[in-house]
C-alpha cells in the first residue's frame, strides 16, 4: 500500500524558489517516500529528528539543500513536506 505525500503550503513557496536540479531530486524523494514510506535510509545524511519527524539532503555542496517531512498519521499512510531549501535555514 503506497503512502500519500502532501505538501505543506510555506514548502511549496519554498521548492518554487529551489534550482531546477534540486526540484528533480525532490520530486525523486517524494516518489520514493510515496511507494516505500518515510525512512529513506538510501538516502544521503538520512537521519530521523523526532517520533514522526525526518529529513535528508536532496543535494550535497554549497549550499546543501534538504528536505524535511513529518508522518502525520501512519493509520492512513499519510506524510508532510514540512521543509524545502537550504541546510543553514531548516528548522530542526
Amino acid at each position: 500500500m503506497t503512502w500519500t505525500v502532501k505538501i505543506h503550503k510555506r514548502a511549496l513557496k519554498q521548492i518554487d524558489r529551489l534550482p531546477v536540479r534540486v526540484r528533480e531530486a525532490l520530486v525523486d524523494l517524494i516518489r520514493d517516500i510515496e511507494a516505500d514510506g518515510p525512512v529513506r535510509g538510501n538516502w544521503p545524511n538520512y537521519s530521523r529528528l523526532r517520533d514522526n519527524r525526518h529529513h535528508c539532503h536532496i543535494q550535497k555542496g554549497r549550499p546543501t539543500y534538504v528536505a524535511i517531512w513529518e508522518v502525520t498519521s501512519k493509520e492512513i499512510r499519510l506524510i508532510e513536506v514540512i521543509y524545502a531549501g537550504t541546510h543553514e535555514k531548516a528548522s530542526y
